[in-house]
């Protein structure tokens, strides 16, 4: 008989998580390897797989599809090289994902699938997508708006809708994905109509390392008149800046809410910095999206963080935004939070990457898995 579970592998840019799903997508295994090496570490891989059952596919999280893959794929050499090849374009995850889907290969003969944050993006409009760059530029290097975290806003949409209990074709959402990265999403009758990131995961919001969105005037000018080589300044957008540039702390929100709480200056303009632009690309997404029915929080903070959530939420009432306090404070999975004077429905919706990715597994590969 042949089994119907799904190993869905997670290669982050530290960490990997691996989680095998059963054929009703409940979760049956899981663990997670923190500081994983990447290429050659293939010890912890071939430890879990040792005390699972029959695995009769693998689905593999790549941050990035590039200008090629609009959808999943089954893997082959061909595709792996591929993607390999695109790493610039996600220097930090795109290597991580090959090496898994590498190791993984040689321990198992199953078919394999990869699934892309940018895929969910796919449906922006030449209008969204495109930057206002010399034409040549764009098509010569396939330069546009990418968009990410597609898999989690792909899963947080859809169970959003069923929570509060309408077609998902029927609504405007605005999907944040609040963690260590950031981004929004708008999403029209289930289909991504704009996003905060762009042609990498550093535009859009301010986030735990990374700036967001910044004047690209300044970067010139940083570059020009601030003594820096474009690796230093690379590495201090993406690592030294967001929520830890500005508070001096490590990053974490809660070290900030922490800092905050006792009066900290750094920390309180690091959440006001945090809060205020999360605050202006909601009501740019909901622009985007012609409307706001459903204002959905998934991701670590978007879950956790009753503060971020009720903070924002003051902001929108503009946009028919109005929270419960107490269903706010108290919500720790997938919860209606709005109030009931809120013409739209905010909603807190536990993040399920390893799901989605399992769904499109069997999508793409049909029936018997």
């Amino acid at each position: 008989m042949i089994s119907d579970r799904v190993l869905v592998v997670n290669a982050g840019s530290s960490s990997l998580k691996l989680t095998v799903l059963d054929g009703h997508n409940h979760r049956v295994a899981g663990t997670t390897v923190e500081r994983w090496q990447g290429a050659g570490h293939v010890e912890p891989i071939a430890d879990f797989l040792e005390g699972c059952e029959e695995i009769s596919a693998v689905g593999h999280r790549v941050v990035h599809g590039g200008p090629r893959f609009a959808g999943p794929v089954v893997l082959d050499p061909e595709v792996v090289e591929y993607l390999a090849s695109i790493t610039d374009l996600a220097p930090l995850h795109q290597p991580r994902a090959v090496a898994g889907i590498r190791e993984v290969s040689r321990l198992l003969d199953v078919p394999e699938v990869a699934a892309f944050d940018t895929a969910f993006h796919a449906t922006l409009s030449p209008a969204a997508r495109t930057y206002a760059l010399p034409r040549e530029w764009n098509h010569r290097w396939h330069l546009r708006r990418y968009g990410f975290h597609g898999l989690s806003h792909a899963w947080a949409v859809r169970r959003a809708a069923n929570l509060v209990g309408r077609p998902l074709d029927e609504l405007r959402i605005v999907s944040c994905h609040l963690g260590a990265g950031a981004s929004l999403a708008a999403v029209r009758a289930g289909r991504s109509v704009d996003t905060t990131m762009g042609f990498t995961p550093l535009a859009g919001l301010v986030m735990a390392t990374r700036s967001g969105s910044i004047d690209p005037g300044l970067v010139t000018w940083l570059l020009e008149r601030g003594s820096l080589d474009v690796n230093t300044l690379t590495a201090a957008l993406e690592q030294e800046s967001g929520l830890r540039g500005l508070s001096g702390t490590s990053g974490d929100l809660r070290e900030v809410l922490s800092g905050r709480a006792r009066g900290d200056p750094d920390c309180a303009l690091a959440f006001d910095v945090y809060v205020h632009t999360l605050v202006r690309e909601i009501g740019a997404m909901a622009a985007s999206a012609g409307g706001l029915d459903v204002l959905v929080f998934t991701g670590g903070v978007g879950e956790h963080s009753a503060q971020v959530r009720a903070a924002a939420a003051e902001r929108l009432s503009h946009l028919g935004v109005v929270l419960d306090a107490g269903a706010n404070d108290a919500a720790r999975a997938d919860a209606i939070i709005g109030g009931e004077t809120s013409t739209a429905s905010t909603v807190v919706v536990t993040a399920a990457e390893d799901v989605e990715i399992a769904r499109l597994v069997r999508e793409v590969l049909g029936a018997g898995v």
